[in-house]
């Protein structure tokens, strides 16, 4: 007889990846996401709104660190740009994970978030 041990991840259901996607797709999603997790709160939501709420906060200090890099011509530039596309392909990678159903975190910083924000949205 196969049985499934307890600490087995469970199957996402659509709902949950439902959270876990809209928690990527721009700040409206992400309080939609939020609402959404209130009322059923599932694993892979908290997961994902973790890494959305980090996306997001890395988004800001890219901003600001473009900005004075802005100041520098072409160098400064080139390198706000790569800053922007490195936030990009994280932001993808995150959507990917969720699309998939998977908890599986952005490169490098991806467990930092989910030790920060370790308790938010529990």
């Amino acid at each position: 007889m196969n049985t499934v041990p307890s600490d087995a991840p469970a199957v996402p259901t659509g709902e949950d990846k439902t959270i876990a996607i809209l928690s990527y797709l721009t700040l409206i999603g992400f309080i939609v996401a939020i609402i959404m997790h209130g009322s059923k709160k599932t694993r892979l939501g908290s997961y994902h709104l973790r890494q959305s709420l980090g996306i997001m906060l890395t988004a800001i200090a890219v901003m600001i660190v473009a900005v004075i890099l802005m100041i520098i011509p072409i160098l400064g530039w080139l390198m706000a740009m790569c800053l922007w596309l490195g936030l990009l392909v994280l932001w993808i990678m995150g959507l990917i994970a969720a699309v998939n159903g998977q908890e599986k975190p952005v490169p490098v910083v991806g467990p930092l978030y989910q030790k920060w924000f370790g308790t938010a949205f529990d």
